[in-house]
């Protein structure tokens, strides 16, 4: 039994730092004996086949080659096709009606819970929006991540402490579903 993921890889290609090019990481992801493997964008989003059922197993075995290879650390999270399709499917924000930019989801490596977000104040955000979902959080930013206060707010170390986080901007979330079919 084999399971499609998408593997999504946490501060890589940014400014010229944490090189990580996609013709390499394809390469690695085949070594480590992962079938089908392809890429999406530079920004560290890969797809492949996996012989285990375990995330986090997958994962851990990519974050040491990755390093090995590459010589730094590099946080990873793997996501099936399943789960992925159940975050687009959940989406609490009209996706059809918004510009890719203007939706994000942050994946986490452990479950999200509404205590670990109540720092935040969301009417000092309006009119962006947030929603917790499973292991992830959607963030409705109308003028685009770059420009969002909340999404500062949600990452700050006292909010985030102990989890790994990485976010996607709706067109990437909408690609994966589509690249991890079955």
């Amino acid at each position: 039994m084999t399971t499609t993921y998408a593997l999504l890889l946490r501060g890589i290609n940014v400014g010229g730092h944490r090189k990580v090019p996609m013709p390499e990481l394809r390469a690695l992801l085949t070594e480590l004996g992962h079938s089908g493997v392809s890429t999406y964008l530079q920004s560290g989003n890969a797809v492949l086949t996996a012989a285990s059922d375990d995330e986090k197993e997958v994962a851990a075995g990519i974050e040491r080659a990755v390093e090995k290879r590459f010589g730094f650390a590099v946080d990873c999270l793997v996501r099936s096709g399943a789960y992925l399709r159940a975050v687009a499917d959940a989406c609490p924000f009209p996706a059809a009606e918004l510009q890719g930019k203007q939706l994000h989801v942050t994946f986490y490596d452990g479950p999200v819970t509404e205590d670990r977000f109540a720092p935040v104040d969301p009417a000092a955000h309006l009119p962006e929006e947030f929603r917790l979902g499973d292991r992830a959080l959607y963030l409705y930013a109308p003028d685009g991540l770059g420009r969002s206060g909340l999404a500062v707010a949600l990452a700050r170390p006292a909010v985030t402490k102990g989890l790994v986080a990485t976010s996607r901007n709706w067109n990437t979330v909408v690609k994966l579903v589509e690249l991890t079919r079955d």
